[in-house]
C-alpha cells in the first residue's frame, strides 16, 4: 500500500470517485454533489481558512488502485478549547480492510502530531457542524443534503484503533400527518389561546424583516452559550439569501408575542432527494444538464420530504410550550398542502438535552444516529465525553 497527498488533479479525482465505486450496491447512499466536497478544501471558498489549515491523502494498493482516503485539519480557534490541544480528521472512506483503515488513521495523526495537537476528533469537517459530521452507526437511510452516509464496517475500525466516543448526535423523524405528543398538545393550545402570541410563515418579499427577526431570537437563544459570537446583521442576510433559491415559504415559521419575535421553526426542502439523481454533478461541463434535472425535480413534486435546518425560542419562552404551538401552527398550514409527507431534523446531540425534548415536542423520534468519536494520542491520559448543555 501507498499513501499520497492529495496535490494533482488526477489526485482530486480519486479523491471524489472513490466513494462512487464503494458504495455502487448500497442502495441508500446518495452521492454528494462533487463541488460540496471540493469546497471544503478551497481556501477561496472555505472561511476556515482564515484560522487553520487541512490536508488530504488517497490511499492506494500495488496495483495503484485507490483503496482509502481520509483528510486532517485543525482550526486554531477550536483547537485549545478542551483540555487536550484537539485537530480533525475526516472523509474518511476505505475498504474492508483494517490494515488499510488504520493505515489512514495513522497518517491523520501523524501530520496533526507534527502540527502540536495531542487528540483528534472524527469522523468531522474541516467547516461547520452542520456537514459532513460524525459517524453514521444507526439508521442507514438516504441522508440528508452534506450528511454523512458510511458502511457499518466503519465503527469497528474506529473503536478497535482506540478511538471513543465523544457525543452521539441525533436525526429525529416524523410523518407530516398525525398530532403532536398530548403532553405538548395541551401546552400549545394553552398558548394557543393567548391573545398577545401570532403564528406566521414568511413571506419572499420580506426576507430583510425575518433576516432580523432571526438574528434577534438567535442571539438572545444561544450567544450566551460559551464559544458562540452574537451573529451581525449581514450574516443573518446572507443565510436568507443563501436559502432563498430553495425556500418555501409556507415552511418557515416565526412566532410573536405582543409582535416581537420570540421563536423560528426553519424548514426547507430536503434537498438530497433533489440532487440525488445527479451523480455529483451542478456546477462545471454538465452545468445545463444538471440544473435542468433538478429544476425538473423541484417543480414535479420529487421532493416529499422537508428538512428542518433551525429552531430557536428565546430564554423567557422556554419550556412553556411554544415549541410545540409554532409546530402545531405550521402543521395546521402544511398538513392540508399535501405537498410534504415526513419531516427530518438532524445534528440535535445528545449533551444537549433541551434540544431533544424540542425534537420530541413535534412529535419526532430518533432515526438516525452518527457518533463523533475522540481519540487521546496519549491514550494513558484520562478521556472525558463531551459536557452536557444545563
Amino acid at each position: 500500500m501507498t499513501i499520497r497527498k492529495v496535490k494533482s488533479t488526477k489526485d482530486i479525482k480519486d479523491f471524489l470517485l472513490f466513494p462512487v465505486g464503494l458504495y455502487k450496491q448500497e442502495a441508500n447512499w446518495i452521492r454528494p454533489l462533487d463541488s460540496d466536497i471540493e469546497d471544503v478544501f478551497n481556501e477561496e471558498v472555505n472561511k476556515f481558512f482564515r484560522h487553520g489549515e487541512c490536508t488530504r491523502w488517497v490511499l492506494y494498493n500495488d496495483q495503484q488502485e485507490p483503496i482509502g482516503r481520509v483528510a486532517a485539519f485543525i482550526n486554531k480557534k477550536t483547537a485549545k478549547t478542551s483540555e487536550y490541544s484537539t485537530g480533525g480528521m475526516g472523509f474518511f472512506e476505505c475498504i474492508e480492510d483494517q490494515k488499510a483503515a488504520y493505515t489512514l488513521f495513522d497518517t491523520a495523526k501523524q501530520w496533526l502530531m507534527d502540527k502540536g495537537m495531542e487528540a483528534m476528533d472524527g469522523p468531522i469537517n474541516f467547516g461547520e457542524r452542520d456537514k459532513w459530521w460524525g459517524l453514521l452507526v444507526d439508521g442507514f437511510y438516504e441522508p440528508n443534503y452534506c450528511m454523512p452516509y458510511h458502511m457499518k464496517y466503519y465503527r469497528a475500525f474506529f473503536e478497535n484503533y482506540g478511538f471513543k466516543e465523544y457525543f452521539q448526535q441525533y436525526t429525529y423523524w416524523r410523518t407530516v400527518e398525525g398530532e403532536l405528543p398530548e403532553i405538548y398538545a395541551q401546552k400549545a393550545e394553552r398558548i394557543a389561546r393567548d391573545p398577545l402570541f401570532s403564528f406566521q410563515h414568511i413571506k419572499k418579499k420580506q426576507l430583510a424583516k425575518y433576516a432580523e427577526d432571526f438574528r434577534y431570537i438567535y442571539n438572545k437563544a444561544w450567544a450566551k452559550h460559551s464559544g458562540v459570537r452574537e451573529m451581525p446583521k449581514a450574516q443573518a442576510m446572507s443565510i436568507m439569501n443563501q436559502l432563498k433559491p430553495v425556500l418555501d415559504e409556507e415552511i418557515i415559521w416565526f412566532a410573536y408575542y405582543d409582535k416581537e419575535p420570540v421563536a423560528f421553526f426553519i424548514m426547507i426542502p430536503e434537498l438530497n432527494q433533489l440532487f440525488k439523481n445527479l451523480d455529483g454533478k451542478l456546477k462545471g461541463t454538465w452545468d445545463i444538464m444538471a440544473k435542468l434535472k433538478f429544476l425538473y425535480n423541484k417543480w414535479t413534486g420529487s421532493c416529499k420530504k422537508m428538512f428542518g435546518v433551525a429552531f430557536g425560542v428565546i430564554p423567557e419562552f422556554q419550556g412553556r410550550g411554544l415549541e410545540g404551538a409554532i409546530v402545531k401552527a405550521s402543521a395546521l398550514k402544511i398538513q392540508p398542502m399535501g405537498r410534504y409527507t415526513e419531516f427530518e431534523m438532524n445534528w440535535i446531540g445528545d449533551f444537549n438535552p433541551k434540544m431533544m425534548r424540542v425534537a420530541e415536542a413535534a412529535g419526532g423520534t430518533i432515526r438516525k444516529t452518527h457518533i463523533t468519536y475522540r481519540y487521546i494520542f496519549d491514550q494513558s491520559k484520562p478521556f472525558k465525553r463531551m459536557a452536557v448543555i444545563e
